[in-house]
């Protein structure tokens, strides 16, 4: 009877372990942590926010997000999420499959005919940004836009400095700032996508894993398919569902002092008389595009790899679909099955990465996530150091948002270690 008793008490108390995932992440450890790297200059501070399928756990804004006005970062602040979009988009191609409106095989140029002519780039001049190319063999198809094989690059990011150069040089014809991310011009995501069809891969589709713009490509696709622009596509099929309130390409008038100024660091050199000079963070700024395209320009530009703005809250509730069997509020957004497909690794094993249609797979043998490696955990990041995982296994979601740029710190590692440990 001892025995039984025993037997009962322990089961409860894993369980109890299990149902709260309060129980066994030490937000005390995370507060410190972060007011430790503030501390040492590393960030000039960050939102933090711990869920679970169920409820939000822990939610702490930290430090300075303005150094001219001293405001402090609060809860409910509006940050630049950049590639963080991309899974929107991918989200957005799901369900669109899911009702049978397109195939994930398809090839892309069924919908955007100026993928048919694309080829591989095969020599390059640097003097003139003059190539050549070579025929592909393949198909570039839609699954391989959603996990980055399709062959394309990446425009201003682009690991090859030849394909770089090529978008560059391309893009000048039509976007003066020439970065196609943050752009504030009077220019569409569709002309652009039909322009940029013309530049090279670099590889045969399906061939390797090469960062790229498939999804701005995909972002046009959701316009071709759905009828409707992404923005409006973005709001009514998955913002309003979702009662993400907060996340826009382009923020309203009425939210837009809601906006976290970008910071970088100016190791503590005179930057303007006006500010205390020990004060080492100013406001970023970029001559390649308008750091302030969410609130500026034109305002037409719906980039499906990076054009978003929203508040942590609403990417939690995004995030709470994929650990709760692909329900929100007790409403099925997706179906199960579905859910269970966007866990799924989408590579073969012959590539070094592990990749879903909607987010990035962790692998066990993944020890830049974590140091003891974990299988089938969601993640991305954003340009401007947003950061994010969702965990089925231990139904737990983080989240880190910063607004920097050209730092070198390692916050968003820290807080993995600390909810790991």
């Amino acid at each position: 009877m001892r025995k039984y008793v025993l037997t009962i008490l322990l089961y409860s108390l894993i369980f109890s372990c299990h149902e709260n995932s309060e129980s066994y992440i030490d937000f005390e450890r995370i507060d410190k942590m972060i007011n430790n790297e503030i501390q040492l200059n590393n960030i000039p501070g960050a939102v933090v926010l711990i869920g679970d399928e169920k409820e939000i756990l822990f939610h702490k804004a930290y430090g300075t997000k303005n150094p001219e006005t001293k405001e402090k970062y609060s809860n409910d602040d509006i940050f630049r999420i950049a590639s963080m979009t991309k899974a929107i988009t991918s989200f957005g191609i799901v369900k669109l499959w899911e009702k049978g409106l397109i195939k994930l095989d398809d090839p892309i140029d069924k919908y955007i005919p100026e993928f048919s002519d694309v080829k591989i780039l095969d020599s390059f001049n640097k003097t003139d940004s003059s190539f050549t190319t070579k025929k592909r063999n393949k198909d570039i198809t839609i699954r391989q836009l959603l996990t980055h094989t399709s062959g394309i690059g990446y425009d201003f990011i682009d690991v090859n400095p030849a394909i770089k150069a090529i978008y560059h040089k391309k893009k000048k014809d039509f976007m003066n700032n020439s970065v196609m991310c943050f752009c504030d011009q009077d220019v569409t995501i569709g002309e652009s996508i039909r322009r940029l069809a013309e530049v090279p891969l670099h590889h045969e589709p399906g061939e390797k894993y090469t960062y790229g713009i498939g999804l701005d490509v995909l972002g046009y696709l959701i316009e071709i398919v759905s009828g409707k622009s992404l923005g409006t596509f973005f709001s009514e099929e998955i913002f309003e569902p979702l009662e993400m309130n907060d996340t826009y390409f382009y923020i309203p008038n009425s939210k837009s002092d809601r906006l976290v100024p970008v910071q970088t660091f100016n190791s503590g050199l005179s930057y303007n008389s006006n500010l205390d000079e020990n004060n080492s963070w100013v406001i970023f700024e970029d001559e390649r595009f308008n750091v302030n395209y969410p609130i500026e320009g034109k305002r037409i530009f719906f980039a499906g790899g990076c054009g978003l703005s929203g508040t942590i809250t609403d990417y939690y509730k995004f995030l709470s679909v994929f650990i709760n069997d692909g329900r929100y509020q007790n409403r099925q957004i997706i179906k199960k099955t579905t859910v269970d497909l966007i866990f799924e690794n989408q590579l073969s094993e012959n590539f070094n990465t592990s990749i879903g249609l909607v987010f990035g797979i962790t692998r066990k043998e993944d020890r830049w996530f974590h140091k003891k490696g974990t299988d089938g955990v969601l993640h991305w990041g954003g340009y401007w150091n947003t950061n994010f995982f969702a965990d089925n296994n231990e139904k737990v979601i983080a989240l880190i948002y910063k607004q920097t740029q050209n730092t070198n710190e390692s916050s968003w590692n820290k807080l993995i270690e600390i909810i790991y440990h």
